[in-house]
């Protein structure tokens, strides 16, 4: 069953039916039949590369080579690690950016060898996000082969940091502001029945409570613990109700400290993420989660009055992630060039929900954007026992390449469906 899934308009859906009759867009939409071989190998070549978030550069090395014997001459790493290669339009339409991760979940040192089993490919990262690089690879191929010259430039982006901690540092710096970007389609999840049209926003907190500990009987009551104060902390979050419209969620996802049984816990740290499609709900619980935590080191230090100012506990607050959250109207034309494409493919929209991926930052600031299915099957994904199911998985290129039209336009054939911005 789908989440809300917005009515189609009917300029787009035409748009992208008349694209559809075009002997050139046919063409590439065959090329990714035709390739498919030659697609699943360089799936595998790719996913056998490590490729840790922060240790992306030897991968992002790779698809950089590829994008330039595609034929891109536009091909640079960015200061980030991001790889870009633009594909010039006609100088006058929309630039649109399409994007799939380089990092995977996976440290250094792990076997990412890919076994074959019939259709079935095994390897840690053989889907996420190698399918996502796989089909916007062959997005390009196809459309060089078909010879389609489109109005809106398109670059094609390897970026880094979307995984984990990585904080979408890629997508970050892709619209920091320094390029003129119109729309993005991110190619994450093989999904091709899926669409995730918001951004989930996540604010993630590194929370550590220090003082100086001590013995658990000979200095009791003279010294507050830690372990305690964060206990009180964590009692009063877990009571915490946000609201279920919009969603808003929270969990304290690690806890450690102390160092004996028989010690009065000097430190003690937690992991809190906190998430919602709307910043205001998310800042909001921010804000409560904070002042929880503050509340616990209060409670904590009056329980204890024979301590002296030197024994107190303090707390120490780090952010280590801020996913910015952003949602957008139905008849966005990224959202509805995605639907449209769909709907001509015959594709059941089954999910059509926010997500956290590359789309957030752009979201967040007003850009058209959606994150699309790869095409194909993953199961397993960020464990050691992730298997790819290939299984038609041209029709994940088939959705981006008739997606990426319906937005860019053909030269001379079709206008754009995206607008350009004006400076």
């Amino acid at each position: 069953m789908a989440d809300h899934v917005p009515e189609l308009e009917p300029k787009m859906l035409e748009r992208v039916e008349t694209l559809a009759l075009k002997p050139r867009v046919a063409e590439a939409l065959q090329v990714c039949v035709e390739e498919v071989e030659r697609a699943m190998a360089e799936q595998v070549r790719i996913s056998e590369i490590e490729s840790p978030t922060f240790a992306e550069k030897v991968r992002g090395e790779a698809v950089l080579a590829l994008l330039r014997e595609y034929g891109l001459t536009d091909v640079v790493m960015d200061p980030s690690g991001n790889v870009v290669g633009r594909r010039p339009g006609t100088g006058a339409g929309p630039v649109l950016a399409i994007c799939a991760h380089l990092d995977t979940v996976f440290p250094a040192g792990t076997n990412l060898k890919v076994t074959k089993e019939g259709p079935i490919y095994r390897g840690p990262g053989i889907g996420d996000n190698a399918s996502g690089l796989r089909s916007m690879l062959q997005v390009l191929r196809a459309l060089n082969r078909a010879g389609i010259e489109t109005v809106g430039d398109i670059l094609f982006v390897g970026t880094v940091g979307e995984e984990g901690n990585g904080d979408i540092k890629g997508s970050k710096a892709l619209f920091d502001g320094s390029r003129e970007i119109d729309g993005c389609l991110a190619l994450d999840m093989a999904d091709v029945y899926t669409v995730q049209h918001g951004a989930t926003g996540a604010h993630r907190w590194r929370i550590a409570i220090e003082g100086q500990g001590g013995h658990s009987y000979l200095d009791y009551a003279k010294v507050p613990s830690a372990i305690h104060a964060m206990c009180r902390a964590g009692n009063i979050i877990a009571d915490f109700d946000p609201p279920a419209d919009p969603k808003t969620t929270f969990t304290i996802g690690t806890i450690k400290g102390g160092t004996t049984v028989n010690s009065i816990a000097a430190r003690c740290e937690v992991d809190v993420d906190m998430r919602s499609v709307n910043l205001q709900e998310l800042e909001d619980l921010e804000r409560r989660v904070l002042a929880a935590f503050e509340k616990g080191v209060e409670l904590e230090n009056a329980r204890w009055p024979l301590a002296d100012a030197d024994h107190q506990l303090k707390l120490v607050k780090t952010q280590i992630g801020n996913r910015p959250a952003g949602m957008q109207p139905d008849d966005s034309p990224a959202i509805q060039a995605a639907l449209c494409a769909m709907k001509h493919m015959g594709l059941e929209v089954r999910q059509c929900r926010p997500s956290s991926t590359d789309v957030n930052k752009p979201l967040s600031i007003g850009i058209p954007s959606v994150c699309i299915g790869t095409g194909g099957e993953t199961h397993n994904e960020h464990s050691l026992k992730e298997y790819f199911d290939s299984t038609d998985m041209q029709k994940g290129p088939q959705l981006a390449i008739l997606t990426t039209l319906a937005l860019v336009g053909i030269k001379n054939e079709v206008e754009p469906g995206l607008t350009k911005h004006k400076a």
